[in-house]
């Protein structure tokens, strides 16, 4: 089989309501963009890896760890609607969305998505869950949840914990690890439709593929990845890379 062309985008703001400078935010030496963007280089199916930024402090900093950066509008609603103006400069046959927040994601987690795209047929939108373990993380609302259907198709995503309990044995819970994968056609869709009340209020913008009909399919890992959403989960973050580091 030909080898497919395989981007790997990691967007990323200065203005983040809740941790602004989040990307530069340091990380055991490196700003935290750089550890997303380290990973994506080591995964055995991505191409090429680009940073894509409305912040030239961002791409300057890029720039002194040798990695490609794009200027982006100042106006995306989402990472992904940044991820799709690449795309429109851009060819590939795959695009793969990497969080500049998560700079523990392993690239094997990384390529177990891009393989969910390869392996199933009829989805142009793939994305990743994990089962909670933690009961803090079910609570806690900076923690996105998603709801499974059959073949592991995503139902709906919240930052509630769904489903409701009322049959507690049948309960299972899954939290969204943030790597997406894409063809082409899906992410023009995407940044053609607006966005609607669902991800409005929930702010998960996978939301807006379910609120048009475009089914994603879910590959379940494991890792121990999380996105970095206030100053105090660098904390955590620092201790889990420092903890790595001393084995």
């Amino acid at each position: 089989m030909k080898k497919k062309n395989i981007l790997a985008v990691i967007p990323a703001r200065m203005k983040s309501s809740r941790f602004p400078g989040k990307p530069l935010a340091d990380l055991c030496g490196k700003p935290m963009v750089v550890w997303a963007s380290l990973a994506a280089q080591k995964s055995e199916l991505i191409s090429e890896v680009v940073v894509a930024t409305d912040s030239k402090e961002i791409a300057d900093a890029c720039r002194r760890y040798r990695i490609e950066s794009v200027l982006t509008r100042e106006d995306h609603a989402t990472g992904t609607d940044r991820l799709a103006e690449v795309a429109s400069l851009r060819n590939a046959d795959i695009y793969v969305n990497v969080q500049g927040d998560e700079p523990l994601i392993e690239p094997s987690t990384i390529d177990a998505a891009i393989y969910g795209l390869l392996k199933n047929r009829g989805y142009e939108v793939v994305n990743l869950c994990a089962k909670i373990t933690n009961h803090a993380d079910l609570i806690n609302a900076t923690v996105p949840k998603v709801a499974l259907g059959p073949d592991k198709q995503a139902v709906f995503f919240s930052r509630c914990p769904i489903p409701y309990p009322k049959n507690p044995k049948e309960a299972a819970y899954y939290r969204q690890v943030c790597v997406y994968v894409f063809t082409k056609k899906s992410l023009m869709n995407f940044s053609s439709f607006k966005q609607g009340p669902l991800e409005r209020a929930e702010e998960i913008e996978l939301l807006r593929f379910l609120e048009y009909g475009m089914p994603i399919k879910m590959v379940e890992v494991k890792t121990r990845s999380f996105g970095i959403d206030m100053p105090a989960d660098l904390k955590k973050a620092v201790a889990l890379l420092k903890g790595a580091h001393s084995r």
